[in-house]
């Protein structure tokens, strides 16, 4: 779609990088240069290309990205393959002992198509077993072996590519098994969150329990790897191959799934191989809002997407615009509007397969208009109720890939915290995400745990058409903050006119203490932390309405493709908070 002749050659959670607010790096006391064009938050232009674009958050993998596409790869092939690459360079944030959600959009098809890869508790233990093993403890812990559920991200790699793929997997695993071989340097964003998520882990290691297969895999002569310390990790390679030369069924079913079954044995993990042969990803129809002339589509739950639907269709009723780009009155609108949608999001979102998610009605209009008249303009709120629907049927990376074809894919993969569970199974090189924790221990709770059940997942990838051609691909990872940072996102290029990347760069809110689906409840309106480009007058009207608000937090990691229908180009955008990169050719 997108190539000139003659030439046809062709982004739960991961949440824990606390960024302070207030002066303390160089570049906030030497201050910011200024740009020749454009406004002056913006941290560079968008890039923009004829035949191909990628954006991840690591410019090695956004690098394997286009040598796929320029090898005949598709959109699917790339973005497996950037994927793959993560796994080995941004361990912390991601890899194949994780779960995916992807939306792809089919050129050939004229279709969007969504994929939920994620993985499932153990079948063989019931709530009741649960709850004796946890005793008195009203959650399932955040690290060690009763948070892990089954990954699901191999399985989601081989359903895309079986539809969309076009280079063989091999090959698509080969970059990352070489620099699993022979290494890569670790970037400066990456460095410093690698650092603070061993510190977390050390610190919880008792609950861990095994943890020399950790610090064996991913620190070097014991400690976290620094900014360009060059990174290995040979066991991953070796996995990455026998999933090459085996497909997922060796991942599942072949060596891998018996030394998977054996570690989680003898460490107490509760999932077995007989788990893993039953992992299955489910294609889902994306579910839809019209926001002011453009369709957003996100995945229905087990995930939290159709929050940011929930939040667009309540801040619709209001002239955004008028207000000013993050002034204290659109600010507040919006903060509320996220309380309001958490509240739904801690009362109905789950596995389909077992609550009755009423996802028509909670992305509804008329619900959105009821939901609006429960936000004050001049006070905020420290608690709502979910609303009352009848039940009827109805940490992270980000990438995003174009082709020269016009296919799209929207992709986001993660561990849930950095680094998971913290358990690395004996000789594979990756750590089994944390995602078990998720569950509700709550009987009668949409989220509670069963066997067998996919937990509340935070993962989430969007998506815009615009008069029924693509729009749009992004994604803004870490945890609760991606509803959040898709509304935002979503504001300031719809309301307020931004390009894809000065809408990334724009300074962000980032309200935590909503309820929650594990089953707490928000009581005193939660804490509001706000970037620095946000002024201190602001802050005050924010505070004179009653926000709390937070010295520090988690502000997301964006990443984006614009589709230029008219120029026939691609503008792909990676913002400043992380170490990632849009390229293009």
């Amino acid at each position: 779609m997108f190539s000139n002749k003659p030439s046809s050659l062709f982004a739960c959670c991961t949440v824990s990088i606390l960024l302070h607010i207030s002066g303390i790096s160089v570049a906030q006391t030497t201050g910011k240069g200024d740009r020749l064009s454009g406004p002056n938050f913006t941290g560079r232009s968008s890039v923009i290309a004829q035949h191909g674009m990628a954006a991840t958050s690591h410019p090695l993998a956004t690098q394997v990205a286009l040598d796929i596409l320029k090898e005949g790869g598709s959109a699917v092939d790339a973005a497996i393959a950037a994927n793959a690459a993560l796994g080995v360079i941004e361990p912390n944030n991601c890899g194949i002992g994780g779960d995916l959600f992807a939306i792809v959009w089919s050129a050939k098809d004229q279709k969007l198509y969504g994929l939920n890869a994620s993985g499932r508790s153990a079948a063989g233990q019931s709530f009741a077993m649960l709850k004796e093993q946890l005793k008195d403890k009203e959650q399932i812990p955040l690290y060690g072996p009763l948070s892990v559920s089954v990954p699901g991200t191999v399985d989601g790699w081989f359903e895309l590519h079986r539809r969309f793929g076009k280079l063989p997997m091999k090959k698509l695993l080969s970059p990352g098994i070489t620099f699993a071989r022979e290494g890569a340097p670790v970037p400066e964003v990456i460095a410093f969150s690698w650092n603070q998520a061993f510190v977390r882990l050390d610190a919880q290691k008792s609950v861990v329990g095994e943890f020399d297969n950790f610090k064996k895999t991913f620190l070097i002569n014991g400690h976290a790897p620094k900014e360009g310390e060059i990174f290995k990790n040979p066991d991953l390679a070796a996995t990455y191959e026998k999933i090459g030369k085996g497909g997922r069924d060796a991942f599942y079913k072949g060596e891998i799934a018996t030394a998977m079954d054996s570690y989680a044995r003898k460490t107490g993990i509760l999932i077995r191989k007989e788990d893993f042969a039953a992992t299955k990803s489910t294609w889902v129809e994306p579910v839809s809002t019209n926001y002011r002339g453009f369709d957003v589509y996100e995945l229905p739950p087990n995930g939290q997407g159709i929050s940011v639907l929930q939040m667009l269709n309540i801040v619709e009723g209001y002239d955004l615009k008028s207000m000013g780009h993050n002034s204290a009155e659109y600010l507040h609108l919006l903060i509320e509007a996220k309380k309001l949608a958490f509240e739904d999001r801690a009362r109905y979102y789950a596995d389909p397969q077992f609550s009755k998610v009423p996802v028509k009605q909670l992305v509804s209009k008329e619900y959105a208009a009821q939901r609006r008249k429960l936000i004050s303009k001049t006070a905020a709120a420290e608690r709502y109720d979910s609303g009352e629907l009848a039940l009827k049927e109805g940490d992270t990376v980000y990438l995003t890939v174009a082709d020269k074809d016009g296919n799209i894919v929207s992709l986001i993969q993660s561990n849930m915290l950095e680094f998971g569970s913290g358990m690395v199974p004996d000789g594979l090189g990756f750590v089994f995400h944390n995602r078990g924790t998720s569950f509700s221990l709550k009987s009668g709770h949409a989220n509670v745990y069963a066997p067998g059940k996919r937990p509340f997942n935070t993962i989430i990838p969007g998506f815009v058409m615009k008069n029924g051609k693509p729009f749009l691909s992004f994604g803004v990872m870490g945890g609760a903050m991606q509803p959040q940072g898709h509304l935002q996102v979503l504001c300031n290029m719809i309301d307020f006119g931004m390009n894809v990347q000065q809408a990334g760069d724009a300074a962000r809110f980032s309200h935590s203490g909503s309820s929650e689906p594990v089953g707490t409840t928000m009581t005193t309106g939660g804490l509001l932390a706000l970037e620095s480009g946000i002024p201190a007058e602001t802050r005050e009207k924010l505070r004179a309405k009653g926000h709390k608000l937070s010295d520090k937090d988690f502000f997301g990691g964006y990443q984006a493709i614009q589709v230029d229908s008219v120029n026939k180009v691609y503008h792909g955008a990676s913002e400043m908070r992380k170490d990632g990169q849009a390229a293009g050719y």
